[in-house]
């Protein structure tokens, strides 16, 4: 949980930067002498953390990959769902442990190796995304890791040193985009996600009722959102652009329309077609190699 894990954040950031975390510290020996000592914490590690703010700290939020929970009605049935069915005694509790002990173990048999991405000269990130030098280690990194779940799968091959290495392949490098795809749209959003839903469940509210514009008060009644919410994510809309308002607030007849319901499925095309073209990029140069 991150609302508890305050106090080791800038530990984990110099972690994921260096690799490696070395403190010096002073201990007494058993004959009551003090002696200075180094500990010495080496990298990488995995770290996941949740949180249910809207906004974390920039500094750790551009180190990680954002991932943000389902929050449709239809996740909500499903999940309500299989609580109904595990209260009913209808959920295989063998089946699920046996998933999760296959995985670990795919992971046990993993062997540190060296991976080499020779596609990396042409990867290049959206123009879009929002500070760019970390996203793009995050996706080079990633690319790699899935790289490193197919080692088995790859040919070991061996440098100038003699040391084994495995190369990346086109497939993960479009493994990496399908995963990452929404992390990328987020990433290039400069709403939070909480507000791009609220605004993209407005389009779909506006298009169902054939309306060009609506109050506060209607969303509220259709949606049930508290208040507090309510006001802020359309603050931030208007603050940005996204809506506009007409009329008189003290009268209550103050209502608010998008002024383009197009954007964000431009933003996706157009990553969607980056990504694309960097694909075709990458298997023409390994169909030359060939």
């Amino acid at each position: 949980d991150l609302d508890g894990a305050e106090s080791s954040m800038y530990p984990l950031r110099e972690l994921q930067s260096k690799r490696r975390i070395s403190k010096t510290v002073t201990l007494k020996d058993s004959k009551g002498n003090l002696k200075t000592i180094t500990l010495t914490v080496e990298g990488p590690v995995s770290v996941s953390g949740c949180t249910t703010r809207e906004k974390i700290y920039e500094d750790n939020a551009n180190r990680c990959l954002l991932l943000y929970i389902d929050g449709s009605k239809e996740q909500d049935r499903r999940i309500m769902d299989y609580q109904a069915r595990m209260s009913a005694g209808a959920v295989d509790r063998q089946q699920e442990q046996a998933v999760k002990h296959l995985l670990q173990n795919m992971q046990r048999i993993l062997k540190p190796i060296t991976v080499i991405n020779p596609y990396a000269g042409h990867i290049r990130l959206p123009e879009q995304v929002f500070k760019p030098r970390r996203t793009m280690t995050l996706l080079l990194s990633f690319i790699e890791a899935i790289t490193m779940l197919h080692q088995y799968q790859r040919e070991v091959k061996r440098d100038g040193q003699n040391q084994p290495y495995i190369e990346t392949t086109p497939e993960d490098i479009e493994a990496a985009f399908a995963l990452l795809k929404d992390a990328l749209f987020a990433k290039s959003d400069e709403l939070t996600k909480a507000t791009r839903g609220f605004l993209e469940l407005l389009k779909t509210i506006l298009q169902e009722q054939q309306k060009a514009s609506f109050t506060a008060r209607e969303i509220r009644e259709q949606l049930r959102i508290n208040p507090n919410n309510l006001k802020r994510y359309l603050v931030e809309l208007e603050r940005y652009g996204y809506i506009k308002g007409s009329g008189n607030r003290y009268r209550g007849n103050y209502e608010y329309s998008i002024t383009n319901v197009q954007e964000y499925e431009q933003l996706k095309t157009s990553i969607d077609q980056h990504l694309a073209d960097i694909l075709a990029t990458i298997r023409n140069t390994r169909a030359v190699v060939q």
